[in-house]
């Protein structure tokens, strides 16, 4: 009875990992959780609300995001000190995967990114469930490293606009994006913007430099708030449009509003084509007349519909790049005029942008910007707990995309995981922790979040605080609670600029030099996946798949080249008694016996390899009498390889040259033995030990030779 309770208090506690915490739980181990938990908090709230923005969502989606995920992953993971919640890397992938899907910012956008991290959740939790762990394993450390780098590097200079306070358009790809932000930086930066981001990111340094343990991100976070406020940052007003005096800016913002009454018409029109496509197909069948009739009008309307998106954001991009001075006209009415070398001496007076998102411009209030770009409002309270919006059509296209985050962000946190855990002497479970991952994804979907993972530097700060438990991860959610019950006022004038430096200085700790140099004095196969998954990652963004896909078929492909052609060794006599390489160490070689090793499992992809360099031997050496194969690096053989081998062993005989085994494993052992091969080779020619072997062939193999010293024998250097 007492065995069976046993039993089931084991079985419930692999359920409920968290139960564990509370053997021996003291008031000591509280303290230290509390601590550890106000502490980390400290650093997510700004951190979260920065890589939400990353995501391409309103900044308060990272709170949301910081609310549920911690608390379900260190409930249901097995790592105690491991803090959940939004990480660069996942955030800049989310963005990079919804994107072509959706309008960042826009409601579609936000309902796609929910979608997003559910199926991400989803994947993780069935990887765990069914404890299919190991197919991380498909990374390799070498494809991580690269593309690490190279997304430090693409979340870095994505952050550039709002460091600089202007606004692109992003391009189809990154690299462009960022040579257009440039261009518009050059034209025109708002310095005031820059200032606040140079300011944090000076505090951030210095504090870290003075005492790391500081929460050096909040202090920035108060101190340029604080004077964001008092600056007066954020200066924004609402015009209608006559008062700007220019006709050409009017044309373009009426042509501007009519491209997107019109893309609002054909979206509506594409989406009814969609339907009756469908429906038709359904009925009809796919290469009926009618399905191919309406197919062709889809296809035109989405060409329509592409060139529309085009023609929007080229107007969008010029309407942006106007730059407008304040005139006083007669009566004390305002007017606004464009910035020229008439009026560029224009005292006091702000240079004006036209605040241009997404959608229409309001003709009766024109939003004007003279500042720069603040958090703004966040809406108090918690977030709507239900059930995600499913839409199986663009649930088809984002989850292959949503199986990369899931692995990808899954590395990054049982990576660390697995260093806390080293130090702590504390049990891993690597199933478990899928598990837990995947529940807080998808129980955080239901609170409006999108997709989380283990943080690298939110984790460090746990452990190094003192977190004894998860109950660490509990309180920092229920202080992020708190934050958006009562506090979200006091982030109003938060600028964007700071929440830039925040990234930029979270992902340059992702550049990884040092790991490069690693891989490539290690093998220059694995430095070579490396630098292409780091090359095509930053050529391909904000499409990041395509770099690790790239990366990932060069490392299988080169695998698989690599046991098709495995290392052919030719041995003889070293100083030190065994039999080594005689190329690398300079060493002769016997005339009569050719000793070999062949480092693969044999099978049916390589076994032609191995009979070619073998007939290579016979046709190298005109004395040859014996061939000594030493397997110890064989272990496996499948039925080709046993069918081969035995070819191998007449075909040699046949020309009354003997072949021989030595360092069988017992799993090859086995397999000839159950094929009849071992009889055909005979018993006397299997043997345990090198120097059983070659006192057994050596005398008949030289009979009649001239040869004075054996390098089978002894050491014989190549003259």
């Amino acid at each position: 009875m007492n065995n069976l309770l046993k039993k089931i208090l084991i079985r419930i506690s692999s359920f409920f990992p968290f139960l564990e915490w509370f053997k021996d739980y003291s008031t000591v181990a509280f303290r230290s959780d509390l601590i550890s938990g106000i502490t980390v908090s400290l650093v997510l709230i700004p951190q979260s609300m920065a890589y939400a923005q990353l995501a391409g969502l309103p900044a308060y989606y990272g709170l949301y995001a910081s609310f549920l995920p911690p608390i379900i992953a260190s409930l249901f993971g097995s790592s105690r000190q491991l803090a959940t919640g939004p990480v660069a890397v996942v955030s800049l992938m989310s963005a990079a995967t919804l994107e072509p899907l959706a309008t960042k910012g826009s409601e579609g956008f936000i309902a796609y990114s929910v979608l997003l991290a559910l199926s991400v959740g989803m994947f993780q939790f069935i990887l765990g469930l069914f404890r299919l762990g190991l197919v991380v394993n498909f990374l390799s450390h070498p494809v991580i490293i690269g593309f690490t780098n190279a997304a430090a590097i693409i979340i870095a200079t994505s952050q550039l606009a709002n460091l600089f306070g202007v606004s692109v358009d992003n391009a189809e790809h990154h690299y462009e994006t960022v040579i257009n932000t440039v261009k518009a930086a050059m034209d025109y930066t708002h310095l005031p913007t820059l200032s606040f981001g140079v300011l944090a990111f000076t505090i951030m340094i210095v504090l870290k430099k003075l005492n790391p343990k500081l929460p050096n991100i909040l202090i920035a976070v108060v101190i340029t708030t604080v004077l964001s406020w008092l600056y007066g940052l954020e200066y924004n007003q609402s015009i209608n449009l006559s008062f700007i005096e220019n006709k050409e800016i009017a044309t373009k913002i009426q042509v501007y509003n009519n491209s997107f009454k019109e893309l609002n018409e054909l979206s509506k029109q594409y989406a009814e084509l969609g339907t009756l496509h469908e429906e038709i197909k359904r009925n009809k069948g796919a290469h009926s007349i009618e399905a191919l009739s309406v197919f062709q009008k889809l296809e035109l309307t989405q060409l329509l519909l592409t060139e529309l998106k085009e023609k929007i954001k080229f107007i969008r991009s010029e309407l942006r790049g106007y730059k407008l001075v304040e005139k006083q006209n007669s009566g004390n009415e305002k007017g606004f005029i464009l910035l020229n070398d008439a009026n560029k001496d224009t005292p006091k007076s702000p240079i004006w942008h036209i605040k241009v998102g997404n959608k229409g411009i309001d003709e009766e209030k024109v939003s004007l910007s003279g500042g720069g770009a603040v958090i703004g409002n966040i809406p108090k309270g918690l977030p709507t707990v239900a059930f995600p919006k499913i839409d199986m059509h663009v649930w088809a296209k984002i989850f292959p995309n949503a199986m990369i985050i899931s692995i990808l962000g899954f590395m990054e946190a049982i990576s660390i995981a697995k260093a806390m855990a080293t130090k702590t002497g504390a049990r891993l479970d690597p199933n478990q922790e899928l598990i837990g991952q995947g529940l807080a994804n998808v129980i955080g979907s239901f609170g409006q979040s999108y997709a989380v993972s283990g943080s690298f530097s939110r984790s460090a700060v746990n452990f190094q605080s003192g977190a004894v438990t998860g109950m660490a991860s509990v309180i920092t959610s229920i202080i992020v609670v708190i934050t958006l019950m009562f506090f979200t006022p006091l982030l109003y004038h938060l600028p964007q600029s700071v929440l830039a430096s925040i990234i930029m200085m979270a992902v340059f700790g992702l550049i990884n030099i040092k790991g490069v140099l690693h891989v490539w004095h290690a093998q220059r196969y694995d430095g070579v996946a490396l630098i292409l998954t780091f090359i095509f990652t930053l050529a391909f963004a904000p499409h990041l798949d395509k770099g690790i896909m790239i990366g990932v078929a060069f490392s299988i492909g080169h695998y698989l080249y690599r046991s098709m052609k495995p290392q052919f060794v030719l041995l003889s006599r070293y100083e030190d008694g065994t039999l080594r390489n005689s190329d690398i160490f300079g060493l002769n070689r016997c005339e009569h016996i050719s000793a070999l090793s062949f480092d693969s499992s044999l099978y049916f992809a390589n076994t032609s390899y191995l009979e070619d360099q073998i007939l290579l031997q016979l046709s190298e050496k005109p004395h040859l009498k014996h061939i000594l194969i030493c397997c110890e690096g064989i272990n496996e053989i499948d039925a080709t390889g046993e069918e081969a081998l035995g070819v191998i062993v007449t075909r040699l005989r046949d020309r009354n040259i003997d072949i021989s085994f030595v360092g069988m494993k017992d799993q090859v052992f086995d397999v000839i033995k159950r094929t009849g091969l071992y009889n055909k080779i005979g018993e006397k020619r299997i043997f345990r030990t090198e120097a059983q072997a070659i006192e057994a062939i050596h005398r008949y193999a030289h009979e009649g030779s001239t040869e004075k010293d054996c390098p089978l024998l002894q050491v014989c250097y190549l003259k």
